[in-house]
């Protein structure tokens, strides 16, 4: 079943569950931010998103906090892992078999801009913390364009498994009908295990011995 707020990989940033407020701690001496320029991160954020969440300087100091307290490895797992599903956004966009309407390409291609860029809200030189926002980008945005993904993911399979023949449109709309055929099917066993065998409002005695 899908995520209501879908992320990028399983195990979601803690980004939520962090406090932000007058209280909040400041790491500047690890990741120094600009006001402005984290409010132009969570402008373009919510362009992409408008539902994102809203950043600001102390909850990106506490997600900064967070990463360096982990074991390395596990650091760089939890960049790698949301820098993949870059790859996967770059494969889909130039997939001449997938047709995403053009505001989805429009909100990718802003992502993918952003994430090209080496003078972003940190530099991405900086050790450990370099690709922090590029991934909080990455994990904030997503549900903008999860759906087109999960369906692209689908569709791929359906591609390496069928072989599906013609042009792109014809490949499309086979995996399409296949599945809608499998919905279909679906829904008829479910329909089939709710019947009873016989009538459920019969007598409990149906014959009367004399």
């Amino acid at each position: 079943m899908r995520q209501h707020h879908p992320t990028p990989t399983p195990e979601p940033l803690p980004f939520d569950h962090m406090y932000s407020g007058m209280q909040a701690r400041r790491y500047a001496d690890e990741i120094p931010l600009a006001e402005a320029a984290v409010a132009r991160f969570d402008q373009l954020l919510h362009e992409i998103h408008a539902d994102a969440p809203r950043v600001n300087a102390d909850r990106m100091q506490q997600l900064a906090a967070w990463l360096l307290k982990l074991p390395a490895d596990h650091a760089h797992d939890v960049i790698d892992s949301r820098l993949q599903r870059v790859h996967e956004l770059r494969l889909m966009l130039a997939d001449e078999d997938w047709d995403s309407d053009a505001a989805t390409r429009a909100r990718i291609g802003q992502l993918l801009a952003y994430i090209d860029r080496e003078d972003d809200l940190i530099a991405d030189h900086t050790p450990v913390l370099g690709q922090l926002d590029d991934v909080l980008m990455i994990e904030l945005a997503w549900p903008a364009f999860a759906d087109d993904v999960e369906d692209y993911r689908d569709y791929c399979e359906y591609r390496r498994i069928e072989h599906p023949a013609g042009p792109p449109p014809a490949r499309r709309a086979a995996w399409v009908r296949d599945r809608l055929d499998e919905l279909a099917l679906w829904q008829h066993m479910l329909w089939v295990r709710e019947q009873h065998y016989a009538p459920w409002n019969l007598p409990a005695q149906l014959f009367r011995v004399s």
